[in-house]
């Protein structure tokens, strides 16, 4: 039976089972090294943020599949505990996706995936209920030809569409013109629109070209610029004691989805994402350093932040 309940945010995309090994250094070529900890973790990128929306009080939808495995049922299980309203599929015989981490004592990470191909998401699996009855759709376009019939639906019900997109996918461009907030990482919107190397003109572009409501990158460390169609902002990142980078990138999207059911100004919404981001660095796996909207809203008002990458009155100009 369909659930009619309208949630604040679903989420239609990845999960992965991750295996975070800490190392003093990502190894060379013919290296062997002594790995003291070996550490099995939840994550994906949709999941993540989901996961991190229900924790600040937001109601929640996941849609997802997986293998038949003992990871699956991790994750049917933490969705359980917090209450996420979650339909998961299973594909016969297959395994579930699943990384393997290497974090080095920056915290920055190298990763190492694999997944099955069986368990591609499908668009007949979907409900178009699941989508409709949401105030907003989180998506990151893996597995497109379903996002892609999710972002028609949102759209046809007005319902505003969030991506997360770190990869061109095949038939990327189906989706895009259905997606109201497009957050990339860094070296997208030039991948995007190849014959502009610079951001703020690519973001640009990418506004123009797709008419979304907002075009942005995240940019690490450095914190994010976006394009709203009439001015860029662009928010800091903050100056944390970065343990593992994993999941910075999904919990800027939650955090910045958070903030669009607050309403919001779009500045504040970024410094939040941001805020999200940072302190997530600060505990292991792409869950490990979610924390509470009050200790988020704390280090935006005192946090230190990086030195900024772009200057507020160029910008303007």
């Amino acid at each position: 039976m369909i659930n009619q309940q309208k949630v604040d945010v679903v989420g239609v995309g990845l999960n992965a089972t991750d295996v975070v090994i800490p190392v003093k250094e990502v190894p060379q070529r013919g290296a062997k090294i002594e790995v003291t900890a070996a550490t099995t973790m939840l994550g994906g990128q949709v999941a993540s943020a989901i996961i991190a929306c229900r924790q600040w009080g937001l109601s929640t939808r996941y849609v997802g599949k997986f293998g038949e495995d003992h990871f699956a049922q991790l994750h049917r299980a933490e969705f359980g505990r917090l209450g996420v309203e979650a339909h998961l599929f299973s594909a016969t015989g297959a395994t579930s996706q699943q990384a393997y981490i290497l974090v080095d004592e920056s915290g920055e990470r190298t990763i190492l995936w694999k997944r099955d191909p069986r368990i591609k998401l499908l668009p007949g699996e979907l409900q178009r209920e699941w989508v409709t009855n949401a105030h907003v759709l989180h998506l990151d376009g893996h597995d497109t030809s379903a996002a892609v019939l999710a972002a028609k639906w949102a759209r046809e019900a007005g319902v505003p569409v969030v991506i997360d997109l770190d990869e061109l996918y095949p038939a990327v461009e189906d989706l895009l013109p259905n997606v109201d907030y497009l957050i990339t990482s860094r070296d997208i919107p030039a991948r995007i629109v190849p014959d502009e190397a610079d951001l703020c003109r690519s973001l640009q572009e990418v506004l123009r070209r797709y008419r979304c409501r907002l075009a942005a990158a995240t940019l690490g460390s450095q914190g994010v610029l976006a394009w709203d169609g009439s001015q860029f902002h662009y928010a800091p990142g903050f100056r944390v004691d970065v343990v593992d980078t994993t999941g910075a990138g999904d919990m800027f999207h939650a955090g910045f989805i958070y903030g669009l059911r607050q309403s919001w100004p779009l500045q504040r919404q970024l410094e939040f994402a941001c805020a999200a981001a940072a302190l997530n660095c600060m505990g292991m796996g792409a869950r490990g350093g979610i924390q509470p909207v009050e200790r988020i809203q704390h280090l935006m008002a005192t946090g230190q932040r990086h030195p900024p990458l772009f200057d507020p009155a160029a910008l303007r100009t």
